[in-house]
């Protein structure tokens, strides 16, 4: 008795190898179904989460600066450490809007055991917007493409039925 087997392919999926700073292979990757209709909203709703969480900061950084300062607790002033706090807090909510979109430790895998900071952030924005984003315009042209193709196909099928 022989087994029947449905052999499922990955069509349609952008890996994304990633390296160290030297270019070694770190054995991580980023995977992207360019077929997941969701993915361009994960992105959209990466860039409102991202903007909205960098204008929370730049208020907190305002009131915070507002406020008189004193000593802190150690050699930091109170508003200093309130600040960093509010950095903190910033980069915290950063990986998780970033991981949304990147998939699962999406950062951490870019960051390759590094922590979070304004450069890096930047590189993630540049590999997003040299590597990812343009695919995502391909793929979502070519799933457009596809299903006025198939409902164009049905259509003449329709008429012919009707003739």
């Amino acid at each position: 008795m022989t087994d029947n087997y449905i052999q499922l392919s990955k069509k349609d999926r952008l890996i994304l190898k990633i390296r160290d700073e030297k270019g070694n292979d770190t054995g991580e990757y980023l995977e992207f179904d360019l077929e997941d209709i969701e993915l361009p909203l994960k992105y959209q709703e990466l860039l409102e989460k991202d903007k909205k969480n960098k204008e929370r900061l730049r208020n907190q950084i305002l009131i915070i600066d507002k406020k008189e300062d004193h000593k802190g607790k150690k050699m930091l002033s109170a508003n200093e450490e309130a600040k960093i706090k509010a950095i903190n807090e910033f980069f915290k909510e950063e990986i998780e809007i970033y991981n949304l979109f990147l998939g699962k430790n999406g950062v951490q895998k870019l960051l390759n055991g590094d922590k979070l900071g304004w450069t890096s952030l930047q590189m993630i924005d540049e590999i997003i917007e040299k590597q990812i984003a343009p695919k995502l315009e391909i793929s979502m042209d070519n799933i457009t493409k596809k299903i006025q193709e198939k409902y164009k196909q049905a259509t003449i099928r329709n008429n012919e039925v009707l003739k």
